[in-house]
């Protein structure tokens, strides 16, 4: 399976409005970072993971031809703002999208796209057919399982996932023991590290990297990044052996490796 960060930022991306700090300033592209989402693609299966105010952009930069479903990790704007733009894949593949959430984020979803559960009949609506995550049972979409991993968003339940050898988790500062057997064992670990100082419902970058050392994990990548955690090259060079920020468009081949 391929895995591509189609953005890596928080809920603001980088650069923010108005901001003239050293890093929503940056010529390295490293620190553009869009809201967080991943692509993940089998041979015959195309799944995405949140569709934020980006969705579009990120669709038309990866060359995203197909999708077979998004999947919603939980109801916050910058993970669930884009669905309108599942119009283009309406039309290009005459069938409606399957859009993948536990029944809390299926009722928060009603609510922000009255429009579209009100008015399915209106052309131009987008046409989505809701599927129900339990989020004690692996479920497949294609050739893809996903194993659902819960974790806490301050005392929002969110879901992570675990794809063979890959999981990801956003939007995270807790994960419990039960969760953390099901991420043992993955090879490639992306969690959210938002930034250096404490934060309410995010992971600090040290508290990624102690949760990274405590599971394990051979490779770590960290994703949901503020413009506060500091320069994406600064930053790397103290992390430890096998952890990274990720970058929007960066690529991760299972059982492969990385690559830009």
């Amino acid at each position: 399976m391929k895995f591509t960060f189609l953005g890596s930022g928080t809920s603001q991306g980088i650069p923010i409005i108005g901001c003239t700090c050293k890093v929503c300033t940056s010529d390295d592209k490293k620190d553009k970072r869009l809201r967080s989402s991943l692509l993940v693609q089998s041979k015959n299966t195309t799944v995405n993971i949140d569709a934020g105010p980006d969705f579009r952009y990120q669709m038309l930069r990866a060359g995203v031809m197909k999708m077979d479903a998004i999947i919603i990790t939980h109801e916050h704007m910058d993970h669930t703002a884009g669905l309108d733009e599942v119009r283009a894949f309406n039309f290009i593949l005459n069938k409606p999208m399957e859009i993948y959430a536990t029944e809390r984020v299926q009722k928060r979803l009603r609510e922000q796209y009255s429009y579209i559960f009100q008015n399915g009949d209106y052309p131009g609506v987008p046409q989505v057919v809701l599927k129900t995550i339990d989020m004690k049972t692996p479920f497949t979409i294609g050739d893809i399982k996903f194993i659902p991993i819960k974790v806490m968003h301050g005392q929002l339940p969110v879901l992570g996932f675990r794809m063979g050898d890959f999981t990801y988790v956003t939007d995270a500062n807790y994960i419990g023991e039960t969760e953390k057997n099901l991420i043992k064992g993955s090879k490639h670990f992306v969690v959210n590290a938002l930034r250096k100082k404490n934060h309410h419902s995010h992971f600090t970058l040290d508290e990624a990297i102690e949760l990274t050392k405590e599971l394990g994990v051979e490779n770590a990548y960290f994703t949901h990044i503020s413009h506060q955690l500091g320069l994406h090259a600064e930053v790397s060079k103290d992390l430890p052996k096998g952890m990274q920020l990720a970058w929007d468009e960066l690529i991760i081949e299972s059982g492969v490796g990385s690559k830009e």
